[in-house]
């Protein structure tokens, strides 16, 4: 099949449009000092990207990857039989349970987090990763579950049904067929609710009570002292990872992303 050429003009025209907006995020990175009415930075320094390999820098990094990626297999793990019971059954009170799955996100999430935390206070999960996680679900499970429900609501459960009739257990049969079928919508929920969890400020902040420093937290702290070489390095540290998750996604599923909004003839 030949591709138009309008493609590749669409694509180059997203991608300027997508970056462009970093090109001053990375000429502050490497700024020495930059004042108006100065087109570009008079002079260089390499300051603000020396902070990246920091100590603390590196713990935030690692902390901040150990939590989005627990949050989105977690949410991923939630979201698949809800989203299952979601899409292919219809039973008494399922509108009911769609607007409970969808009331965390459509209530602020500072007034959901300032409830939820006396139970973490009171259980010993105030102030430690695990809590941070279990709260960070609140947000991207009701992502996760409607991605599936959507999913799951396609799904032709036939392939299921023939593979029983040859034997195949349940687990086999959820390895072997069920999954792979629902490789699209899979990887559309982990790298949204990667996302959503990589780029949370408040409920890390409220449930973590500082000591559980991701990157976001940094990135705000950086702002909030207007060190603008050092918040515009480790806003670049912010963007590098999702972009990274993206293409590996992308790589693995082939044509068959989902969010892209292609599929495999």
């Amino acid at each position: 099949m030949t591709r138009s050429p309008w493609r590749g003009a669409a694509v180059a025209v997203v991608a300027v449009v997508t970056l462009l907006p970093m090109l001053p995020v990375v000429l502050w990175a490497v700024a020495g000092a930059w004042r108006y009415p100065d087109l570009l930075p008079p002079e260089l320094s390499l300051r603000g990207l020396r902070l990246l390999g920091s100590e603390g820098v590196v713990g935030a990094l690692g902390t901040s990857v150990l939590v989005s990626t627990s949050v989105a297999a977690l949410a991923c793990l939630v979201g698949l039989p809800a989203g299952r019971a979601l899409g292919l059954h219809r039973f008494r009170g399922r509108r009911l349970v769609q607007f409970l799955l969808l009331a965390p996100i459509i209530v602020p999430p500072l007034a959901v987090t300032l409830g939820l935390q006396v139970f973490f206070v009171r259980y010993g999960l105030s102030d430690t990763v695990a809590g941070v996680v279990l709260v960070q679900l609140v947000p991207t499970v009701p992502y996760a579950a409607s991605l599936l429900a959507a999913a799951h609501a396609d799904l032709d459960t036939d392939h299921e049904k023939v593979a029983r009739v040859l034997g195949a257990g349940p687990v086999a049969t959820l390895l072997h067929v069920s999954l792979p079928l629902l490789r699209p919508a899979l990887v559309t929920a982990f790298l949204l609710t990667f996302l959503i969890s990589w780029s949370e400020y408040v409920l890390t902040l409220l449930v973590g009570g500082g000591r559980v420093t991701t990157l976001p937290l940094l990135l705000f702290s950086a702002i909030e002292s207007s060190d603008r070489p050092a918040a515009a390095a480790l806003g670049l540290l912010v963007v590098a990872p999702p972009v990274l998750l993206v293409l590996a996604l992308t790589r693995v599923a082939g044509r068959d992303v989902a969010w892209m909004g292609v599929s495999r003839a």
